[in-house]
């Protein structure tokens, strides 16, 4: 891919670890060997150098010459050497003339009756292994026998083994680099998806949507995005249409009050009660902006955590009581019967009894509103651990589907009708903002031409109960 600056990194990590990994393994194998190679080659050394002393200390005449067969044989070289440093007899392939594997404080070890064992490196840079024993005749060290063997075979065969391991190391470290470029790609290429995706979505086009059903974190972090999406779109959406809302709302009473102040004005009237009929239109349709203005600015102030609460402790029997008497002249204006029952015994709420006043107020009149005969009934039913709040009617009810947006902002369910209703349709917004801060929650169950109930319910803390 272009710009894969990720799967780079990736590869680039993963390769230098693979690397690293690759030079410790080879110099640890070549460790290995070459411990392994020196350890046989001494053991080998010494082994010799025990099996010719015990021919030496013998007594028979040839020893001598079959030594000297088993050296050429054995590819080494034997050295007798007396107290002095003299070599006295030598034999085999190697031969050192300036004798300088010869030292002092080894035939002093020697000679006290000690085997003495080293690597030894010549004036032209070849290395050997010495292994020197004493040999003893009548009980006393007579001279000291030195086993001289070349490790030149050695290298050559740790040679080829440290090429064969770099040759294997380069081979599997292009393998690596292959297969390091297809993880890194595999890896990297959800990235890149998700980076493309929010980049769009930075742009606008908030449809956009991230593609990948793992679930690891890189899966999670995609339904994050996803998330996000989806909620951009919807905050987009609520946002136009809620411009679009306010602009609808306010166009008709705005053309109410330009078009009856014109004829005010104008004096376009023929009678005095006429004139006071369109200044009656006047004043409501101004009432039903400053309404629609206040609902907006306590909805604004709700949702940013501005309101504030003050809590006393309230007689919510009473409260639901005056709001009910508040209520009753909007319900008899429709012929609607208002009823109010108190079940259980009622104790005192510790909540905003202003907040808590309006929240009844706005169900009872959007109840009242929305329902054309019958009855409207408020019960308060207070139980162990909590009370509950119901307001139930017999109106229009609301569509299934249509439940889950009742509390979003201006939504209506009778939209051809809601001019005749009067509602702003900010009512049921502000009950479930107001509800959630005041520690409640709220239910609606509905059907259709039947009716509707909204529940709420609030945990009574323990000195309430």
């Amino acid at each position: 891919m272009k710009n894969n600056r990720i799967g780079l990194k990736l590869g680039l990590i993963i390769s230098g670890l693979f690397l690293v990994v690759l030079l410790f393994l080879g110099v640890a194998v070549d460790r290995m060997f070459t411990s392994f190679y020196y350890a046989n080659m001494r053991t080998e050394t010494e082994d010799l150098a025990s099996h010719f002393t015990v021919m030496a200390e013998s007594s028979e005449n040839d020893t001598m010459g079959m030594m000297g067969t088993f050296a050429e044989f054995s590819g080494v070289g034997i050295y007798n050497v007396s107290r002095e440093g003299n070599v006295m007899m030598h034999s085999g392939v190697e031969d050192h003339g300036c004798m300088s594997f010869v030292r002092s404080s080894d035939l002093n070890a020697i000679f006290s009756g000690e085997k003495v064992s080293y690597l030894y490196k010549d004036p032209g840079g070849a290395r050997h292994f010495v292994s020197v024993e004493p040999i003893v005749k009548d009980g006393q060290v007579v001279s000291a026998l030195y086993i001289v063997a070349s490790t030149e075979r050695m290298d050559e065969s740790l040679a080829g083994v440290r090429k064969l391991l770099i040759l294997s190391g380069i081979g599997a470290f292009l393998l690596a680099l292959g297969s390091t470029w297809i993880i890194a790609q595999f890896l990297s290429r959800p990235l890149l998806q998700m980076q493309k995706a929010t980049r769009k979505i930075a742009a606008g086009e908030l449809e956009t949507r991230v593609d990948i059903g793992n679930r690891d974190e890189i899966g999670a972090l995609a339904g994050a995005i996803n998330d996000l999406a989806v909620d951009l779109q919807r905050y987009r959406d609520s946002r136009q249409e809620f411009f679009a809302n306010i602009s609808h709302e306010l166009r008709t009473p705005i053309t109410y009050l330009e078009g009856y102040a014109n004829v005010v004005k104008e004096r376009l009237y023929e009678t005095e009660e006429e004139k006071d009929r369109y200044l009656d239109i006047i004043y409501m349709e101004a009432r039903r902006i400053q309404h629609l203005v206040d609902d907006l600015f306590e909805l604004a102030k709700m949702e940013e955590g501005k309101i504030s609460l003050a809590p006393e402790w309230v007689d919510l029997a009473e409260l639901a009581g005056q709001a009910v008497e508040k209520t009753k002249l909007k319900a008899g204006d429709k012929n609607l019967e208002l009823q109010y029952t108190v079940e259980g015994k009622p104790v005192p709420m510790y909540t905003d009894g202003a907040r808590m006043e309006q929240i009844v107020l706005n169900l009872l009149e959007n109840a009242i509103r929305y329902t054309e005969r019958g009855w409207v009934r408020l019960r308060l039913s207070f139980e162990p651990g909590e009370v509950k709040l119901a307001v139930q009617d017999t109106g229009i009810g609301i569509p299934e589907d249509e439940l889950p947006y009742i509390f979003e902002r201006f939504y209506r369910v009778e939209k051809s009708r809601s001019r005749s209703h009067g509602g702003t349709g900010l009512g049921l917004s502000i009950v479930h903002k107001l509800a959630g801060l005041l520690g409640g929650n709220i239910t609606v169950t509905s059907k259709v031409g039947e009716g509707t109930c909204f529940e709420l319910h609030f945990a009574l803390r323990q000195e309430e109960r």
